[in-house]
């Protein structure tokens, strides 16, 4: 039987690379994207292939959405000449960026940034994308604790993510006949480098954060792979149109 085949975008760093490692862990192969990072992006491809899974890097830049065509021209031609296919299975979409800006101080610019990134590319990315995944497959993505629990600065990023939640039940529900699953997972605050690494290098915000959490403590990449491999196995194919927050029970 062929293994499946992931597509993780942003999958070069932090989240995105545990979780394209606990996908090849499961026996998953696996492309990644990268916006500026390619050497990291190969070094993640090359543990991916240490575990005897088959990986490749594509570039893809969220924010440039008349480029999508483009990467799906690169994502069949790696397809076809790795894979000889046409198809894949498992798409993640977790692609993002992070910053803390007041509402009083938020520019157009930058809130045509966070609308690109964090939900435009995401809907037309996976419209592109679906003619290419096989039936009964997994779309994943992935949104904030924070669209539940307000932080103040983050007025640009949540809504978006709020916005990708209702589109994850909506297209659950149309693309439900083919049997493909769409979830949406919301990580709580985690240790990564994500919006510069406050959450792991500041230790006043981080034991702040962890007092707020049931489990006392700030989530780590690979709390959220796991859970990121599991949703695209066979155990989770009963689950789709949910909202799955991965916190340590934050702020309950």
């Amino acid at each position: 039987m062929k293994n499946k085949i992931a597509l993780v975008t942003g999958g070069s760093r932090g989240l995105g690379k545990e979780m394209a490692l606990r996908l090849a862990e499961k026996g998953s192969d696996m492309v990644i994207t990268y916006v500026s990072k390619k050497e990291a992006a190969e070094e993640v491809v090359k543990e991916i292939e240490s575990k005897g899974r088959k990986a490749a890097v594509l570039k893809f830049d969220a924010n440039n959405i008349g480029a999508i065509e483009d990467f799906m021209d690169d994502f069949k031609e790696i397809l076809s000449s790795k894979w000889n296919t046409d198809r894949f299975d498992f798409l993640i979409n977790n692609a993002g960026n992070g910053a803390n800006i007041p509402f009083e101080k938020a520019t157009e610019e930058e809130f045509d940034l966070f609308v690109n990134i964090h939900y435009k590319s995401v809907y037309f990315l996976t419209q592109k994308l679906l003619p290419l995944m096989n039936d009964n497959g997994r779309i994943i993505n992935i949104s904030s604790g924070t669209t539940k629990y307000v932080i103040p600065g983050y007025s640009l990023y949540s809504p978006m993510k709020g916005a990708v939640e209702v589109l994850t039940r909506y297209l659950a529900k149309e693309v439900g006949p083919r049997g493909i699953t769409v979830n949406v997972v919301a990580p709580g605050p985690v240790e990564t480098d994500f919006n510069n690494g406050g959450n792991r290098d500041i230790p006043e915000r981080k034991k702040f954060l962890a007092s707020r959490a049931a489990l006392g403590r700030v989530g780590l990449p690979e709390d959220i792979g796991g859970v990121i491999a599991f949703i695209c196995s066979d155990d989770a194919r009963w689950i789709t149109g949910q909202r799955i927050e991965v916190s340590g029970g934050m702020n309950l």
